[in-house]
Formats: structure tokens, sequence, C-alpha cells
């Protein structure tokens, strides 16, 4: 409780779900609040999501939990999310460890989804979820084995705030973060309350479970208890760096665009960037490479080097003639290169991007999709029209009308699209060149496909009229290019 008070994470009147997946950890963090919710003032309810990832086992697991709430009299706020081609056994080969992260990856995309339309539609105003000291330490020491800054040392947050268009409509909350997960267990002991054994966490191919079962006891009996203590210390120091330069130092922000921005190039003033101290040197060029090359690995060695490179004549007080060209040569298809007066970002037209086939993905709705083609996700999900700003409205799509499953590629020489209010159905290609889109940008527009029924969507534009949600809707479908891979 008194850890409770001190985040201030629960307040009195919240409509609390606790994400219960059946496990030790969750199922304590349920009876916790189970019983402090007079204390608290809480609405109680429990959310559980089945990625039918271990078959009948996962079933079993929605049954224990479906059991648990109804014996408190719990409302149960269910969801099956499938992970595509993620269905696997309880026994998995360390050399399967790759695809396993992805699914578990697809897996948390889909279950944090989930959480944020129960608070999108109202269902809650928080959700809880049971991360322990023990996750907190597994995930500091993951980043740091990986190469992290300051920012993935912060690990995992206590708090985060759903938001659309600067409008927050909820939070997720952890407020086991300062707990060892062997102190949950015993409480449940205590109490006699049994949970349930997920097979897969004893799965030495994840990374995670070899860090969780060998590395985490043997540090506890080399260093002492303590020391998985301070790597929940160090975490929340980090926390509060990243929080003192994202609201003390917009400069950092301010200057990671530049003029000519496309989804093929960006550029960054040298001189603006030498003016300012070292550590924000280097947080500015990781926050530009992040915002226009969002798949890309940035490591530290990047970064000193694309320094580097915008120092090369930084030191002779010349033209920068001699210097202009020189590049790095990135990770798909990417170039650094030096400007005259800027570092220039630049996606290679001979790179497999820009030689890219045409693509064709499945969407279900409501679903996401990855397209490595866009180095993003085509999201479709339902959303409360109430909320939707005016001027964006056009975007949403009736919910009666939308199939099930919709067709996401790029667009066709032949494709038309009429968006709404507009005189007549148009050529994607001339609508293309209006947008000055050129090159690989316009090879890869992404347009969203419905049976019998043409083109629905096309990033960027108004949703055809006949497809339109009604201005009165308090619901509907909004399709769109999320930058990064999950």
């Amino acid at each position: 409780m008194k850890t409770i008070r001190r985040q201030q994470s629960i307040r009195a009147g919240d409509r609390l779900a606790a994400a219960v997946s059946g496990g030790a950890d969750s199922v304590a963090l349920l009876c916790l609040l189970l019983e402090l919710r007079a204390e608290l003032g809480i609405v109680l309810s429990v959310a559980h999501v089945n990625h039918k990832l271990r078959r009948e086992e996962a079933d079993e697991d929605e049954r224990f939990v479906a059991k648990l709430a109804r014996q408190h009299g719990l409302e149960l706020h269910v969801c099956e999310a499938p992970v595509a081609g993620g269905r696997r056994s309880s026994k998995s080969s360390g050399k399967s460890s790759g695809v396993s992260s992805g699914i578990e990856a697809a897996a948390r995309e889909l279950r944090y989804g989930f959480f944020r339309q129960l608070a999108r539609e109202g269902r809650v105003t928080k959700i809880a979820t049971a991360h322990t000291l023990d996750d907190q330490a597994e995930t500091v020491l993951l980043r740091i084995f990986r190469g992290t800054g300051i920012r993935g040392l912060s690990g995992i947050h206590p708090r985060i705030v759903f938001e659309e268009q600067g409008h927050a409509f909820g939070e997720l909350v952890r407020p086991l973060l300062g707990f060892r997960r062997a102190a949950l267990q015993e409480f449940l002991r205590e109490r006699g309350q049994s949970w349930r054994e997920d097979s897969s966490n004893r799965d030495i191919g994840f990374l995670r479970n070899r860090v969780r079962h060998r590395l985490l006891p043997m540090i506890s009996g080399e260093f002492g208890e303590a020391a998985i203590e301070h790597m929940g210390e160090v975490a929340e120091i980090a926390r509060a760096e990243e929080e003192h330069w994202e609201r003390m130092h917009p400069e950092i922000r301010g200057q990671s665009g530049g003029a000519s921005e496309t989804r093929q190039a960006a550029s960054l003033r040298v001189a603006g960037l030498s003016e300012l101290p070292l550590a924000a040197q280097r947080r500015l060029v990781r926050a530009w490479l992040e915002m226009n090359a969002p798949n890309l690995t940035i490591s530290f060695r990047l970064i000193e080097e694309a320094l580097g490179l915008a120092r090369v004549s930084s030191n002779s007080g010349s033209s920068d003639r001699g210097s202009a060209g020189k590049k790095l040569e990135l990770p798909g298809g990417w170039n650094l290169r030096r400007g005259r007066q800027e570092l220039l970002l630049e996606l290679e037209p001979s790179s497999g991007l820009g030689e890219a086939a045409d693509f064709e993905y499945a969407l279900a709705v409501p679903g996401v999709v990855e397209v490595p083609e866009l180095r993003a996700r085509i999201e479709a999900r339902v959303v409360d029209a109430r909320v939707v700003p005016e001027d964006e409205r056009g975007e949403l799509v009736d919910l009666a009308r939308m199939p099930k499953e919709v067709l996401i590629r790029n667009w066709r020489a032949g494709d038309r699209f009429w968006p709404a209010h507009t005189a007549a159905t148009k050529k994607v290609k001339e609508l293309l060149s209006d947008r000055h889109a050129t090159g690989v940008e316009k090879k890869l527009w992404p347009v969203a496909v419905a049976e019998g029924c043409g083109l629905i969507w096309m990033r960027g534009f108004a949703v055809p009229a006949a497809f339109q949600a009604p201005a009165e809707a308090s619901q509907a479908i909004r399709i769109r290019e999320i930058a990064g891979m999950m």
C-alpha cells in the first residue's frame, strides 16, 4: 500500500482492470488489489488476452482466469488475439529464439492494443500489469548486453499514459515494480491461492529466460540480493534523467528535423549541431535518425561516426567543399552523407527497398500487419469517433461497411481512388503526382482493397464518401500507417 501511495498511480474512483495471465505475478496483483480495493476506492475488473500460442494450455489459462473473476464477482474483459504464424508447442529450440522473440513482440503489441481499446471505449480508466523488480532487472541487463544509453537503462516505466492526437484517454500502471517475484509467490502460498505455470517461461531458447533462470540467480548468489534492487534504482535514476532532457532541453527536439524531409531524405544542419555540448549532440543525432529512419538500428558507434562526419572540416575554418560528399553506408539501404552545411540521410535508389517488388498483405479488421517494404505496420482498429478531431474524421471508415479483412498493398497501374469531397474518381498515379510523390515513395504508396469494392483507403487521402463513417457514428474504423516494425 505504501508503494502504491508513493507512486500515486491508483486513485479513488479509478475503474481499474488487472491484467491477469494466470501466472503467479498477475494472480498476486489481482489478490492484492482485491484486498486493497475498499481502501483504495476503486472499481476492479479483470482483463485477459488469449494469444492461442500454447494451444490447450492457453485455453486452460483463460478458464482459470475466468473462474477467478467469477469467484470474486468481477467483470471479465477477454480478448482472443492469435498471433499470425505464432502457434507453437511448449518445447522449442534455442535456434528459434529470434523467431520466438518476434512472436512475443507481436503478442505484446496485440495485448497492449486491447488495453488501449478498453480505455478508449471508456470501459476502464486504468490497466494494471504485474511487472516486478525481477522483470526490471532482466530488462536493464538485456538492454546493456544489446547496447543502450540512458533511455534504455530507464527500463520498464511504472506508468504509461495512453494518448491520441494529444488527448489522454487512459493509463497503464505497474504497481508491483518494487516487489520481488519470490515475495509475490510467498504471498499467494500464505493465502492458499494457486496459479498457472506458463511452460514457455522455462524455455531457455528465449534470451530473457536465460537471464531469468541462469544470470539473476548467479548475480544474487555472488553479489547479494541487493544487486537486483540496485538495478531497479539505476532504472529509476535513468527515467528521471530522461524526463529532465525531454522537459528542459527542447532544442534537442526542435533541431531534429530539416527543411527537405521526405520518406527518402532528411537533413540536419551541422552548424546548429556543433554549437551543442557533446551529450546534446549525441541525443540530437539519435532523435534525428529515429525520426527519419525508424527501423534503423542506432548504436553508440553509429552516433559517433555521424558526429565524426559532421566534424570533418569544423576545425579548418575554411569552406566545406572538401568534406562535402563524404558518406557512411548504413544498413537497409540508407546513406549518411556530408553536405556543404548539413548531414544528409538518404535512401539509396538502388537499395533493396528502392527496387522492391509489389507487396500484398492480408489485414484482419481490427488488427495490425507489418509491411517490411515500408519499414512500418498498417493498423486497422476501432476508435471512438466522437473524440476524433473534425479535420481528421475524413479518415474514418463506416464500421457497418468495413469487411473483416482487407488487402494492404502498394498501388498498381490502373488503380483508381475517389477521395471524399472531390468531383470524381481519379487515377492513383495522378493523385500521387499532384502530391509530388516520386521514386520509391510513389512506387510503394500503400492502399487498402476490399473484395468487390476496390480501394477503400489510401494513405494521406480522405476515405471515399461511400465508406466514410456517418457524422453521428460513435464508433468507426481507422486505418493508419505506424512507423517502425513491431
